[in-house]
């Protein structure tokens, strides 16, 4: 059994904590803005995720908005906000989650000799001491605390029995597990969730909870082992992403709950049609491409090349399909609309897709995809979704706008690129440069207008479709001279101006957050 907020009792169910917003943006590079989070929250909101776990309201005023936005906002999920077991993280923690109408703070420690002695340089009375304060201080304000020991894998088994028990005594409603360096094996850590369950006496008045990280990717599978040996609440992220090799992957631990139902006798209460539409965001949000092979969600994950898998495919889909595509919300057919499609059929192929639009966004993607239209003989699913995302997510103020750009090259010419930009909608600025070829001669014309000095470090270009006519996909990252990394997107037909929108993107996006 497993408690759904304030202690309803839920037969086999698994609760899943979506922490794509606090430990999924830790991963270096990818920062969100505030609007940007919002999109995404939004979005697990309709995945129906029952924790989104919106930041650590303490690291910055940043991440403190975005979190009081988020509890403001969403109505249909717990909203919890991270705080060390401190006084001051809480009482930020609680003033941003307290919006929500089902608020949850989560305070944490660590339990295990390394990181006491060498982190906290604390003995195991003094940290018992503090997460049991922590947890008095934070019930006060809140009923629904969740307590996490980390390093909860390496840490002694005893100690976390005790200071389980006490933190349960004094009103924890949620005890947390976390393999925070990914270092348990599944057997292992499995074991170590059936330990805590008989050797804590008062653990039937909490959830237990785990989070798995994956650097000896075993993420995923030792979440599934917890879920065997008593687990009732996962801690993952959107494409598994986090810090280091990431976390679990919420869409692969749910698939394969709902997939193997057999073996697990669990639910969850995910909308998995809305899987696919919510990885591809924050894919698009982050910066961090989707390997092909990516179980569920890869580009690769439904499609077929042997000839004995397509003909297998052909007679029946479950010779080679454990998952039906439609039941994650990716649509497998090609989508054929061309210039002299309408609205309303632009509209209805999008909310098959996934994508409920209101008629000023609407209007917005059609007026972008009669352009695309004019240029293309056939518009596929993947071009709907380049342009649906540009106008579905967060927009940031954009304090330069591309006006046109000029690219003199060739294998005897040196690569000038002239590029006028907007500057916040009133004055018009316009520069040369040179350079080694014209993605880098373009980028560094921007410089010269914006007189920003910034550092490329990295610069990756896709083809969202297929055909000599497919759009591109470009995304880059820059640094600052303070050491700040933004990412940027940009998607054309012509990969330059593609390469010039991304990087304008993440100019827009330092100058947004840096003013």
């Amino acid at each position: 059994m497993s408690f759904l907020g304030g202690g309803k009792i839920m037969e086999d169910r698994i609760l899943i904590f979506d922490t794509t917003l606090r430990d999924g943006e830790q991963c270096p590079g990818a920062s969100l803005n505030t609007y940007e989070k919002l999109e995404i929250a939004k979005n697990l909101e309709k995945l129906k995720v029952d924790v989104i776990e919106a930041g650590f309201p303490i690291a910055s005023p940043g991440d403190f908005e975005g979190v009081k936005l988020i509890a403001q906002t969403i109505k249909g999920c717990t909203i919890a906000g991270l705080a060390r077991a401190t006084r001051k993280d809480i009482e930020r923690a609680w003033e941003a989650v307290k919006y929500s109408d089902r608020p949850r703070i989560h305070t944490f420690i660590a339990t295990s000799p390394i990181h006491m002695k060498y982190k906290l340089q604390l003995t195991p009375e003094q940290v018992l001491e503090q997460a049991v304060e922590a947890v008095k201080y934070a019930v006060k304000l809140c009923s629904e605390v969740e307590f996490s020991a980390e390093d909860a894998s390496r840490s002694e088994k005893e100690f976390l029995y005790r200071i389980f028990e006490e933190v349960i005594k004094v009103g924890a409603t949620i005890i947390n597990i976390p393999d925070t360096v990914g270092y348990a094996q599944p057997e292992e850590f499995g074991n170590l969730i059936k330990d805590i369950k008989e050797n804590v006496p008062n653990i039937g008045k909490a959830v237990i909870s785990v989070h798995c990280h994956n650097d000896l990717g075993l993420a995923v599978a030792n979440s599934l082992e917890a879920i065997k040996h008593g687990a009732t609440q996962v801690e993952c992220t959107i494409n598994g992403i986090g810090e280091r090799a990431g976390n679990a992957s919420l869409e692969e631990i749910v698939m394969a709950l709902k997939t193997r139902i057999d073996i697990y006798h669990k639910t969850t209460g995910i909308n998995t049609s809305h899987i696919y539409p919510l990885s591809r965001l924050v894919s698009k949000l982050t910066g961090f491409t989707i390997q092909p092979n990516k179980a569920i969600v890869g580009r690769n994950a439904f499609a077929h090349e042997a000839g004995i898998h397509q003909d297998g495919i052909l007679k029946e889909r479950t010779t080679y399909e454990i998952m039906a595509p439609k039941s994650i919300g990716l649509e497998k057919s090609s989508l054929v609309l061309g210039k002299h499609s309408g609205r309303n059929a632009l509209k209805n192929r999008l909310e098959e897709m996934g994508y409920i639009l209101d008629r000023e966004r609407l209007n917005e993607v059609f007026e972008k995809f009669k352009l695309l239209a004019d240029k293309k003989k056939e518009i596929f699913v993947e071009d709907l979704e380049a342009i649906v995302s540009e106008e579905v997510i967060g927009q940031i103020v954009e304090t330069y706008k591309l006006e046109y750009f000029q690219v003199n090259t060739g294998n005897k010419t040196l690569p000038t690129a002239t590029i006028r930009l907007l500057y916040q909608d009133k004055q018009h600025l316009e520069d040369a440069a040179c350079g080694d070829g014209p993605v880098d001669a373009s980028f560094k014309a921007i410089d010269r207008i914006t007189k920003l000095k910034l550092k490329l470090i990295d610069y990756n270009v896709q083809a969202l479709t297929k055909g000599k006519d497919a759009q591109g996909k470009v995304l880059v990252k820059i640094k600052n001279e303070k050491g700040n990394i933004f990412t940027g997107r940009g998607t054309s037909t012509d990969t330059l101006e593609a390469s010039i929108l991304a990087y304008l993107n993440a100019v827009n996006k330092m100058v947004y957050k840096l003013a």
